[in-house]
């Protein structure tokens, strides 16, 4: 069966084979009606059925949601999904398992279910659950801006593969893209253009709590990401007092080796008084646990500034009910244990990331040679940049995250995350060609249990989600590692 990501456990039964027709219904716990209401919209289109969804109420020949009864070991997250010749029953002890199961009951649908039937679904005994517990996609909206439309569109593209975490990079030295109403010309004057020009964008707070929201529904929570002390150019040119000559710098649109040139100053109160300011706005908008300080590539601060600017800094997030994530540049000051570091570095070794996790810090695995998703395929791509070298989906597959770094145990790891920068990526074509086919690799090493990991396997299940991608209208990267239909 070619699921992605690979489940714990499957077993088949040849004699259960179910089909959907005309008079199949959806039956959902209370709970799960949101769930069943996505399972519906899924399928109408393509069966033309009503499957109406009631609410805990026996149904002949059906699909049942319950809430329940499953085996332990599924925990919050995973699920049991049983098909029959009589019924589908999706068993989980959370509403967002049973949206897990409902993702890999997509995938067991033949690929003409998603243009017109039949809808016949392998009688199969499955049981599932992740592997890790942050399973995240990153999307940089500030070097090039996307939409509201556009984001959502990820959103719906990742979830079919159990991402978990939308981690949205908001701010960067080329565009401030939320706006932050006690400093409204962050979003006006910094949101204003993007790399090589252009009109730029910013999400209002409005459209900003309509993607979480959006997200949440396919129970993917969203993390912001200001990014201070450096990459700040965009706030710097907003406001001319945060500079300390009190001169805003010119609006900034280029790419290249351009990083790590501006720099909140720590030395200035009206600096503290303005990231107080912003966080406190972002965390009432975000109900997720987490915000993302950045905190990379800080080259203009120095190191006592650095430490300094950051024993302000954190205790804001602390006051807002909120934990800390950084890049793992954030581990040379001094954090509270809840405090998680991101690493993206290139070695399979780093010393301060190994002691922060003795120390009892929780780690989120990006290691931009296999993770990064701006990283090209080969010397063809049209987009993106080699300097981690390059990323086929075998390479993006071919790592174990539970023992990737030295030093750094399984226990340690929070998970892992795809980070997709956009200084070469100004359309949604973009995204999909450098998302697709590796968020489907980065998505197995989060959910799957490394006893299933193997490549020739996975690249074989892979090549069949490729006609679904093209029904779906994803134009992805046709990766000569994989054999597609």
């Amino acid at each position: 069966m070619n699921i992605v990501p690979a489940p714990v456990s499957v077993e088949r039964d040849p004699a259960g084979d179910f089909t959907i027709t005309a008079t199949t219904a959806i039956s959902a716990a209370p709970d799960a009606v949101p769930v069943g209401d996505h399972l519906a919209a899924v399928l109408r289109p393509s069966t033309g059925f009503r499957l109406p969804v009631v609410r805990d109420r026996p149904v002949d020949r059906g699909i049942l949601l319950a809430l329940g009864g499953a085996d332990p070991r599924v925990g919050d997250s995973g699920y049991q999904l049983d098909i029959g010749r009589q019924a589908v029953i999706m068993r989980a002890n959370m509403p967002s398992g049973l949206f897990a199961a409902v993702q890999t009951l997509r995938q067991l649908l033949p690929l003409a279910a998603e243009n017109g039937g039949p809808w016949t679904l392998p009688g199969v005994r499955i049981l599932d659950y992740p592997r890790f517990a942050h399973r995240g996609a990153m999307l940089d909206v500030s070097r090039h801006f996307f939409t509201v439309a556009e984001v959502k569109r990820y959103i719906d593209q990742i979830a079919q593969y159990k991402i978990n975490v939308l981690h949205l990079h908001l701010t960067d030295d080329q565009g401030w893209r939320i706006e932050v109403r006690s400093w409204p010309r962050l979003a006006t004057v910094g949101g204003s253009t993007q790399v090589g020009g252009g009109t730029g964008g910013y999400y209002t707070q409005d459209q900003y709590r309509e993607l979480v929201a959006y997200a949440a529904a396919r129970y993917i929570t969203v993390i912001p990401e200001i990014d201070v002390p450096g990459h700040t150019n965009a706030a710097l040119a907003s406001y001319p007092e945060l500079n300390r000559d009190g001169v805003a710098p010119p609006l900034f649109t280029g790419i290249g080796n351009a990083v790590g040139f501006s720099s909140l100053h720590t030395e200035l109160e009206i600096t503290y008084r303005f990231l107080d300011d912003v966080l406190a706005e972002l965390a009432a908008l975000t109900p997720g646990e987490y915000l993302h300080l950045g905190t990379d590539e800080a080259h203009a601060t120095t190191e006592p500034e650095y430490r300094r600017f950051l024993e302000r800094v954190l205790p804001m997030v602390a006051k807002r009910g909120k934990k800390v994530i950084g890049w793992h540049e954030i581990l040379r000051a001094e954090l509270p244990e809840s405090a998680v570091a991101q690493y993206w570095g290139t070695t399979s070794a780093h010393k301060e990331v190994a002691d922060a996790a003795a120390r009892g810090h929780r780690i989120v695995l990006s290691p931009a040679n296999r993770a990064y998703l701006d990283m090209k395929y080969d010397e063809d791509t049209p987009v993106g940049f080699e300097w981690a070298g390059f990323i086929d989906v075998d390479t993006a597959y071919g790592w174990d995250p539970g023992s990737y770094l030295r030093d750094v145990p399984e226990s340690a790891v929070l998970g892992v995350e795809a980070p997709l920068w956009s200084e070469t990526l100004s359309a949604p074509k973009h995204i999909d060609l450098m998302a697709f086919p590796r968020v489907p690799a980065i998505a197995e090493l989060g959910w799957s249990p490394w006893s299933t990991h193997d490549w020739e396997g996975f690249g074989r299940r892979l090549a069949a989600h490729g006609p679904r991608w093209e029904a779906q209208g994803i134009d992805f990267h046709r990766s000569s590692r994989v054999a597609w239909p």
